[in-house]
């Protein structure tokens, strides 16, 4: 946090890769027993407060699973599809604010517990009372998915005022698509600002990859407040990398407080940096690749970069292996 005072440490078992998936876990995705992340106050190195997670699976390296933003912190369940908002207090507290995943509003599984309660036939009340609780089964998408088809099929049904093109296009952009829609997965996420996250959509073997750059994957913006989908595009979208290439500062969110963060250049704030990517873009043997290359990297990861006047590219000009002065 900005104030210095505390720290954020993750600990971990090992990874048991044939777990099965059992309780709503996604199939193919590996199982750690114990995952803690801790909250230390850096003065005298006493543990304040602890998150645990288990039987479940964080990307740790390189901070993939992870995002930290003043004092919210959001952490992927790959494993059971959720993420976790939580909150820093000064007081030295991790307070749950919010899950997304299965359910995007506060009171959307007592919502439809209850209407699973009314709709119950009768012969079946007593079964339902033994259990202790509607078997809700996989009759329905996660929240978050069902808001990303809807925003997928608005969009396609906005294209078009011909009921007949209409039509068209949702057999062939939609439907024939609609199980590859339903099969990805949340890979990464990270916060824009206090109400909207960047999340970043793939397939299973993509999200436990190493190589995940391989595999074909979709960012969306999404609204924590009204629990919209605001965008959606695939990572080799032009469309997405001219927004990334004019307005690359946005993606590199910093703390409301972190002046000094205002000095790291890139080439959405500097025409040196800004000549140096578009020259390499012109460049590149195939554009869609070079576009898909420079997206890979979204979303960010919230400690990618460190201010420095030899990182000024009004003063120095580099590359990713000759650093020399302008």
């Amino acid at each position: 946090m900005e104030s210095n005072q505390f720290g954020l440490f993750a600990t971990s078992t090992a990874q048991i890769h044939d777990a099965p998936a059992v309780g709503g876990a996604v199939q193919g995705v590996p199982s750690i027993e114990k995952i803690t992340f801790h909250l230390l106050r850096m003065e005298d190195g006493e543990i304040l407060d602890k998150k645990v997670f288990s039987n479940d699976f964080v990307n740790l390296t390189h901070n993939m699973g992870v995002f930290l933003y003043d004092d919210l912190l959001a952490i992927v369940s790959l494993r059971y599809q959720t993420i976790h908002i939580l909150q820093i207090r000064d007081s030295g507290n991790l307070v749950d604010v919010r899950a997304i995943g299965e359910f995007c509003r506060e009171d959307d599984e007592l919502f439809l517990n209850s209407n699973a309660q009314h709709q119950v036939p009768e012969n079946n009340v007593e079964n339902h009372m033994h259990q202790g609780q509607p078997n809700m089964g996989n009759s329905f998408l996660s929240g978050i998915k069902q808001r990303l088809l809807s925003f997928i099929f608005q969009g396609i049904w906005n294209e078009e005022t011909d009921d007949t093109l209409r039509i068209q296009r949702l057999r062939n952009k939609f439907y024939f698509h609609f199980q590859d829609y339903v099969d990805l997965i949340i890979w990464k996420v990270q916060f824009l600002d206090r109400h909207h996250l960047l999340i970043k959509f793939g397939s299973v073997d993509g999200g436990v990859s190493r190589n995940a750059d391989h595999h074909p994957a979709f960012v969306a913006v999404y609204n924590m407040a009204t629990t919209e989908i605001v965008s959606f595009y695939q990572n080799s979208a032009d469309e997405l990398y001219m927004l990334f290439e004019q307005f690359g500062d946005h993606f590199h969110v910093t703390s409301r407080n972190s002046m000094y963060m205002n000095f790291v250049s890139s080439h959405s704030n500097n025409i040196h940096a800004l000549e140096q990517l578009r020259s390499i873009k012109d460049k590149a043997s195939n554009s869609s690749q070079f576009v898909k290359k420079m997206l890979a990297s979204l979303p960010f990861s919230c400690q990618s970069q460190s201010p420095s006047p030899y990182f000024d590219q009004s003063l120095f000009r580099f590359d990713d292996k000759v650093c020399s002065t302008c």
